[in-house]
C-alpha cells in the first residue's frame, strides 16, 4: 500500500474539519452524557441579568420577581449569596433590639397581633414607658454588642399625642448620643412628625406593610395598603431610612411573598431595610391555629429580595427562635444580615445575646459596628465593580 503524501494528508484532515463534529461530553452527577451545542451557548435570563447586575433598579415586575422567585432553590440560595458579597461583608450580621415602650390596646384588628384591644390574649396594657427606662434598656443592649436600638409603640397613628412625641424625641436623641443607630415604630405618622423625629437624631422608621396588596384585606381592615405607604412616603421624604417588610406565615402564598417584595422593590428608592418575620400564633387572635411557614418559603423569601434589593438589610426578626442554628447560618449565607436579639421582641420570644454570641463565635460571624452598611454602601457606590468582574462573580454552575 502507497504511503499518502503530505498533500493528500493535508486534504484530509480538511475534510475531516468539514464534517460535523460529535456532540461534547460533560459529567454530570457521575455520569456521561450528550449535551446539545445549543446549553452550551450563553443565553439570558432574568434571573442571570439580575445576579449580573451591579446596580439597584426599581423597575421589577411581578412577572420577573417570580421567575427569580421560583427558582430551583440551591440555585437560588448560592445566586443570592454571590449578590449579598458584592455588596456587604457577609461575616458582619447587625445585632438589634426591640423594646416595647408602650403595649397594648391598639385599635387595630391586625390578625396576628397580641396587642389588639379587640382580641382577649391576656396582655394588660399599659402606659408608656420613662425616658430612663428606655436608656437603661439601651444601654445594657449596647454592653452586650447590639448597635441598633429599635422602639415600638401599639399605637395606630401618632395623633393627638404631643407629649408622648416630645418623649420619644428625647429617647432617640438619648439613644443617638450613645452612639447606636435607632429606629422606631408608632404607627402611622404624618410628614411633620417624620420630620420632628428626623431632627431629634431618629436613624430609620418602621412601617411593615406585612404582606401583598391582594392578601392584605384578609389580614387587616382598619388600615389601608395605601395608608401603609403613604406614611412610608412621608418617612422617606423626610430623609429617614425605611424598615420595611413582611409577616411569612399569614395564611398567604408564594405569589403574595413575590407581590410583597414587587410592592417593596418599586418603591422611589428600596428600604434601607427589610425585615423577614415569622408569625408567632398568639392565642386568641384569629391567626392562633395557623400552619408554621415552612423554612424553604422563608429561604426563597430572602434570597429573592437580596436579589432584588441588593444593597438593603434583610432581618431575621419575629419567628427566628422556630429557626435551628443551622438554618439561620443558612439565610445568612442567602443574604440575611440582621438579627433582632436581646430579652424579647415586643411580646414574642426574642434569641438572647448569648446565645447569638455563640452561634457567631462558631460560624466565623461577627456583629456589625453602627452605621457600618452606610459607610459600605458609601464605597461600593464611589468604587463599583468593571462590567466584566461582575459577570466573572455572577457566573453559577449548575
Amino acid at each position: 500500500m502507497k504511503s499518502k503524501t503530505s498533500s493528500q494528508l493535508f486534504k484530509t484532515g480538511v475534510q475531516a474539519l468539514k464534517k460535523p463534529q460529535p456532540r461534547p461530553l460533560v459529567r454530570r452527577y457521575g455520569t456521561v452524557q450528550n449535551v446539545s451545542p445549543s446549553l452550551l451557548t450563553p443565553h439570558s435570563s432574568v434571573f442571570e441579568d439580575a445576579i449580573a447586575s451591579n446596580v439597584t433598579r426599581n423597575t421589577w415586575t411581578k412577572e420577573e420577581i417570580k421567575e427569580i422567585y421560583d427558582t430551583p432553590l440551591m440555585k437560588l440560595a448560592f445566586a443570592a449569596g454571590t449578590v449579598h458579597r458584592r455588596f456587604h461583608n457577609p461575616a458582619a450580621i447587625q445585632m438589634c433590639t426591640l423594646m416595647n415602650i408602650k403595649t397594648g390596646g391598639c385599635s387595630e384588628d391586625c390578625s396576628y397581633c397580641a396587642q389588639s384591644s379587640r382580641y382577649q390574649t391576656g396582655l394588660k396594657a399599659s402606659k408608656m414607658v420613662t425616658v430612663d427606662s428606655v436608656l437603661a434598656a439601651a444601654r445594657i443592649a449596647k454592653d452586650n454588642g447590639s448597635t441598633r436600638f429599635c422602639m415600638g409603640a401599639a399605637w395606630r397613628d401618632m395623633r393627638g399625642r404631643k407629649t408622648n412625641l416630645k418623649n420619644i424625641k428625647d429617647m432617640v436623641s438619648g439613644v443617638k448620643g450613645m452612639g447606636m443607630e435607632c429606629c422606631v415604630t408608632l404607627g402611622m405618622i404624618d410628614a411633620e412628625q417624620a420630620k420632628e423625629l428626623k431632627d431629634a437624631g431618629l436613624t430609620a422608621y418602621n412601617h411593615n406593610l406585612d404582606t401583598s396588596r391582594e392578601h392584605y384585606p384578609s389580614v387587616i381592615t382598619t388600615r389601608t395598603y395605601d395608608e401603609r405607604l403613604e406614611t412610608i412616603k412621608n418617612v422617606r421624604e423626610a430623609g429617614l431610612n425605611v424598615c420595611t417588610g413582611g409577616i411569612l406565615g399569614l395564611g398567604e402564598k408564594a405569589q403574595d411573598h413575590v407581590g410583597l417584595i414587587h410592592t417593596v422593590s418599586t418603591l422611589p428608592a428600596h428600604p434601607e431595610s427589610f425585615p423577614v418575620n415569622s408569625l408567632v400564633p398568639i392565642k386568641g387572635t384569629p391567626m392562633e391555629k395557623n400552619a408554621p411557614i415552612a423554612f424553604d418559603a422563608t429561604l426563597r423569601t430572602i434570597a429573592t429580595a437580596r436579589i432584588v434589593m441588593p444593597r438593603t438589610i434583610i432581618r431575621l426578626a419575629a419567628g427566628r427562635t422556630t429557626l435551628s442554628e443551622e438554618q439561620q447560618v443558612l439565610c445568612f449565607m442567602a443574604g440575611a444580615n440582621a438579627v433582632f436579639t436581646g430579652e424579647k421582641m415586643l411580646t414574642t420570644p426574642c434569641n438572647g445575646w448569648d446565645e447569638d454570641r455563640e452561634i457567631f463565635e462558631k460560624w466565623g460571624l461577627r456583629p456589625m459596628e453602627s452605621f457600618e452598611v452606610e459607610a459600605l454602601r458609601d464605597l461600593v457606590t464611589a468604587a463599583p465593580l468593571e462590567p466584566s468582574e461582575t459577570k466573572q462573580q455572577a457566573s453559577v454552575v449548575v
